[in-house]
């Protein structure tokens, strides 16, 4: 098969473990930068250029969108999808799941647990938002933040209403969330592939630190998962209609709660932590469903 690779970067592990196993399985891979690319849309023939050269005679896609360039890389992957090119994850299921608050409102609605969460636009809405999360200590997170940027720990009421308003006076958008002291500065990360979470890991935060992001100082270890971990691992990769997802969940005197939904997931923690081979099985993944769908669409 020919298989694209939407990435920025070449040498990002992901895109060169993706890379070597579409190769070590036969099949070509083709690294596409999206922000490279430019569509001719129309209703006969529509198509996408690089470089000059028309993108024609690919079976798949893997996209690897960065949270900065969702909006063109996502129109993208949808003149991709347009062509019926097979995509691992949908362009509609990565925006929803870039989407913050969309997505816990997408989990919400399916029931699946999660913390509990205010959003307000309004600074004199501050007190009683506080209030609704169960008071501080509380978790502010800018919506834009990616690997926890814009992740605030409010330790006291003061606190979080200093914050909260700083954000509000910049007019940026926030969501608050009640702080799970039980998690201890940990969370898992699940990796789901179609139906399965097929390897997962302990995120531990590094001393002093509350965010648990390897990128912040995180350490990564194997972690065994429950099976209501697993169930609730899946349900909200399907609530956000992705096939491949990186959940992070906490664990709670509830249950386990949904902090996240990544629709792309980093490789190297998870192979490293697991020993497993996470970008073959997404090779793998292409493999048993990519003619399926060409099938499906040739018998319409």
């Amino acid at each position: 098969m020919k298989i694209g690779i939407l990435s920025q970067d070449a040498n990002l592990y992901s895109t060169r473990r993706l890379r070597e196993a579409c190769q070590q399985r036969g099949h070509e891979a083709v690294i596409i930068n999206a922000l490279r690319c430019y569509m001719n849309i129309n209703s006969v023939q529509p198509s996408i250029h690089f470089e000059g050269t028309d993108l024609i005679g690919f079976d798949a896609i893997i996209p690897r969108i960065g949270s900065d360039i969702t909006f063109y890389g996502c129109a993208v992957l949808r003149q991709f999808e347009m062509m019926d090119v097979f995509s691992v994850n949908q362009s509609i299921a990565i925006s929803r799941s870039r989407d913050k608050l969309r997505s816990l409102q997408l989990l919400s609605r399916q029931g699946v647990g999660m913390p509990i969460t205010g959003f307000a636009s309004k600074p004199d809405d501050v007190l009683d938002l506080i209030k609704m999360v169960s008071g501080a200590p509380l978790v502010i997170k800018l919506l834009e933040g990616t690997q926890g940027i814009g992740v605030v720990l409010a330790e006291t009421q003061k606190a979080a209403e200093s914050v909260i308003e700083a954000f509000m006076g910049l007019k940026a958008h926030i969501m608050v969330q009640e702080y799970i002291e039980e998690a201890g500065g940990a969370d898992i990360r699940c990796f789901v592939i179609g139906d399965k979470v097929i390897a997962s890991m302990k995120r531990q935060a590094a001393e002093g630190e509350f965010r648990s992001n390897l990128h912040r100082g995180g350490s990564a270890s194997l972690v065994r998962i429950t099976p209501e971990e697993r169930k609730t691992a899946i349900a909200a990769a399907k609530a956000m209609g992705l096939s491949v997802a990186g959940v992070d969940l906490l664990r709670s005197k509830r249950g386990p709660l949904i902090m996240e939904v990544n629709s792309s997931p980093g490789l190297e923690g998870i192979e490293a932590a697991t020993g497993k081979d996470i970008a073959g099985m997404i090779i793998d993944y292409i493999e048993k469903n990519a003619g399926k769908s060409r099938r499906h669409l040739q018998n319409q």
